[in-house]
């Protein structure tokens, strides 16, 4: 899982980095609003992790600015605001959870890994897929899709063991022919290792082995 953390003091904010990244994710470092809009253009994330009390825009107005633009990166606020009128904005704003500070790290980790469960990800071999940030990993790293790839992809391992029709997989192509569905398909099992096996005269399927 790759991880925004959001975090203005920097003794805390390399603490929770090096806790979470030993606990197997990945985590970019934000220090202040702006730097966590750069990054948020540049990346996909899977979580965000903000703190509230920032020079700039404060949590609030990042996730809410977020939010407008159509991200719907699951979000815990981290915060030492713990008057009820603050955790319920928080909420209000679509975050998923809100720990106070101070907080055990560990407590950190396992409320990431419950919403984790929550985002319905997709396991297959040694990949995740989240079907909500769209976000195809394997063994930990992000893997880029060709638009065309992806929306094969897509439809494959959210059908697993079931057989997806040609003509389904035909209409995600720019040319609608079995020979570019064989090639495309034939590209993505060996970029990803999957194991993709046609049905002759009805469609593939993505087997789970």
């Amino acid at each position: 899982m790759k991880i925004l953390l959001l975090e203005d003091d920097t003794i805390l904010a390399e603490s929770l980095q090096e806790f979470l990244e030993l606990e197997g994710f990945i985590v970019d470092v934000a220090n202040c609003a702006d730097d966590a809009y750069d990054l948020t253009y540049k990346n996909a994330y899977d979580f965000y992790i903000f703190d509230i009390n920032l020079s700039g825009d404060n949590g609030f107005e990042v996730l809410k600015n977020l939010k407008n633009a159509n991200d719907t990166t699951p979000t815990i606020y981290i915060s030492a605001l713990v008057d009820i009128d603050s955790i319920t904005k928080g909420f209000n704003i679509g975050a998923c959870d809100y720990i106070k500070k101070p907080f055990d790290p560990m407590e950190l980790v396992v409320r990431i890994k419950q919403q984790y469960k929550k985002n319905d990800l997709i396991k297959y071999k040694d990949i995740v897929y989240n079907p909500n940030s769209k976000i195809v990993t394997k063994n930990g790293e992000d893997i880029p899709l060709g638009n065309i790839q992806f929306a094969i992809f897509d439809k494959l391992i959210r059908n697993i063991n079931s057989v997806v029709d040609n003509v389904e997989l035909l209409e995600l192509l720019e040319t609608s022919n079995g020979n570019s569905l064989r090639v495309t398909i034939s590209k993505l099992k060996n970029r990803l290792d999957l194991d993709i096996k046609n049905i002759r005269g009805r469609g593939y399927i993505l087997e789970e082995v």
